[in-house]
C-alpha cells in the first residue's frame, strides 16, 4: 500500500524516521468518560463540548461562532503555535435523534478536547484550531459557514484539515477518494510506527463530511472514521448507541490521531 516507517515509541514521544514528535496520551478511562458525556440534544452537546474544552485549559482561547440558519454555534478552541500556519481539526457535534448519536458523531466531537490537551504541553510550529461544528447533519452548515467567512489569505494559511466522523465501530479507517495524498501517506507512516491498525474504506458516496467544505476551497484534508459495510446501518438509527462502540478500537483511534497531529506539526 504505502511505505512503512520504522520508529521507536518512548513514553510521551515517538520518533518517525528522523522526526521526533512530542505529545501526551490521556488515560483510557478519561477518554471513555468523555465519550459517555454525550447530551440528549444538540444544545446539550454544545454545552458539553464547551465544558470539555474549558476543563482541559482552553477557556481563554475558546469562542462560539454563531452560524447563520443554525440554532447552535460552532465551538472553536485555538492552540497558538510559533507561526500563523494553521492545522484545523474538526468534528461535528450535532446528531440525528433516531438514536443517541454516540457514533455519529459524539465519538469525534468528544475527542477534540483530549487532542488539544495532548498537544498543548509542548511547543508547536503550527497554530491548531479545534472546531466542533454545528449542523453537519443539515448539510454541512457549520463547516460551510466557517470557510465562507474566511478571506482568501485566511484559507491559504490552513496547511491541513483533519476531520473525525463516526469513530469506534471498528479499527481506524480513512477516506481515500478525496483525501490529500500527503496526509494519507503521513497517516499510514504513523500507524505503522505505533503498530496500530489502519485501512482504507471510502464512504464519500454514501454521505458527505465536514472535510468537504474545506476540500471545496482547495484545503488539503482527510476524513478519519470507522465505518464498514457492516457498521454503516447503525448510523441514523436506534442502533447508534454507546453499546455499539468498541472501546479498545476507539482508544486505539484516539492514540493514532494524537500522534498523527503531532507528526503533522513537523511537516512543512
Amino acid at each position: 500500500m504505502f511505505g512503512r516507517a520504522l520508529a521507536c515509541v518512548v513514553f510521551s514521544f515517538a520518533r518517525l524516521c528522523s522526526t521526533e514528535i512530542h505529545f501526551h496520551n490521556a488515560d483510557r478511562s478519561i477518554i471513555e468518560e468523555r465519550l459517555r458525556a454525550s447530551g440528549k440534544s444538540n444544545a446539550e452537546r454544545h454545552d458539553a463540548v464547551r465544558a470539555l474544552f474549558e476543563k482541559v485549559g482552553c477557556a481563554d482561547h475558546l469562542e462560539d461562532q454563531n452560524v447563520k440558519h443554525a440554532k447552535t454555534p460552532n465551538v472553536i478552541c485555538t492552540l497558538a503555535g510559533s507561526t500563523d500556519a494553521l492545522i484545523v481539526v474538526g468534528a461535528h457535534y450535532d446528531f440525528v435523534d433516531k438514536g443517541a448519536g454516540v457514533i455519529d458523531n459524539w465519538s469525534g466531537a468528544s475527542l477534540l478536547s483530549s487532542l488539544y490537551e495532548g498537544l498543548k504541553a509542548f511547543p508547536r510550529k503550527h497554530t491548531f484550531v479545534f472546531i466542533a461544528f454545528t449542523d453537519e447533519e443539515a448539510g454541512l452548515v457549520g463547516s460551510k459557514y466557517y470557510v465562507a467567512q474566511m478571506k482568501k489569505d485566511g484559507i491559504e494559511k490552513i496547511g491541513f484539515m483533519v476531520n473525525m466522523d463516526s469513530l469506534g465501530t471498528s479499527t481506524t479507517k480513512f477516506e481515500m477518494d478525496r483525501a490529500d495524498k500527503r496526509l494519507a501517506h503521513a497517516l499510514v507512516a504513523v500507524a505503522a510506527t505505533l503498530k496500530l491498525p489502519l485501512s482504507i474504506v471510502n464512504v464519500h458516496q454514501v454521505g458527505e463530511s465536514d472535510a468537504d467544505s474545506f476540500e471545496d476551497r482547495k484545503v488539503p484534508a482527510i476524513v478519519l472514521h470507522s465505518i464498514t459495510q457492516e457498521t454503516l446501518p447503525l448510523l441514523h438509527t436506534r442502533g447508534d448507541q454507546m453499546s455499539a462502540i468498541h472501546l479498545d478500537e476507539y482508544y486505539d483511534s484516539y492514540r493514532l490521531i494524537q500522534a498523527y497531529l503531532a507528526y503533522l506539526d513537523e511537516m512543512q
